[in-house]
């Protein structure tokens, strides 16, 4: 059985879409959820489905090794970044595969402070054809890693960042859970 972790700091939407991908699945479990936001209604969404949640601090995050070690103590086969903002450390990014889902056709509209409506709106503003997700693994340097997938929507000259976000969210949906379960069991038979 392969178990993921899913790293969230808002609503959790994708965080959701994932679990319930996953329910019932003999093959994959979705152990827990970890926020660095007391607040984020991931945690919610995870426990009303069951799964185990975790929060912490940035001192913790960036200054010690115990998220490694409760990580580590539970097995987990891959990080899933769904929602989660900040940088991830060396210290996870050499242990684990990681991947992450970027709202925009990376190398575009990637980097610190290029996340959620802030893509949307400088996709509009750049008068962009289309757009889409980038489903990429996480290195140290923020929507840089390798790309694993890529799917595309048009962008119409009428549409508003909202337009986009719901355009964006429907792909985030159809193809994030597909994905995660192709690149956990890539290279097996």
């Amino acid at each position: 059985m392969k178990k993921i972790a899913i790293f969230a700091s808002g609503s959790g939407s994708n965080a959701q879409n994932i679990i319930e991908y996953f329910n019932g699945n003999r093959n994959v479990i979705v152990d827990s959820l970890w926020s660095n936001n007391e607040n984020a209604y991931a945690l919610i969404r995870a426990e009303r489905l069951g799964v185990e949640t975790f929060t912490f601090s940035r001192d913790e995050f960036y200054h010690s090794i115990d998220i490694l070690d409760e990580l580590t103590d539970r097995k987990i086969d891959m990080i899933v970044l769904a929602g989660f903002l900040w940088l991830v450390p060396r210290y996870l990014t050499e242990e684990f595969p990681i991947i992450n889902i970027h709202p925009a056709l990376l190398p575009k509209y990637g980097g610190k402070g290029m996340y959620g409506h802030f893509v949307h709106e400088a996709v509009v503003k750049n008068k962009e054809k289309s757009s889409g997700i980038t489903i990429h693994y996480v290195n140290e340097k923020y929507d840089e890693g390798n790309i694993i997938f890529q799917a595309n929507c048009d962008v119409e000259k009428s549409d508003t960042p909202d337009d986009v976000a719901q355009k964006i969210h429907l792909l985030e949906h159809e193809h994030f859970p597909r994905v995660i379960e192709e690149v956990l069991y890539q290279g097996q038979d």
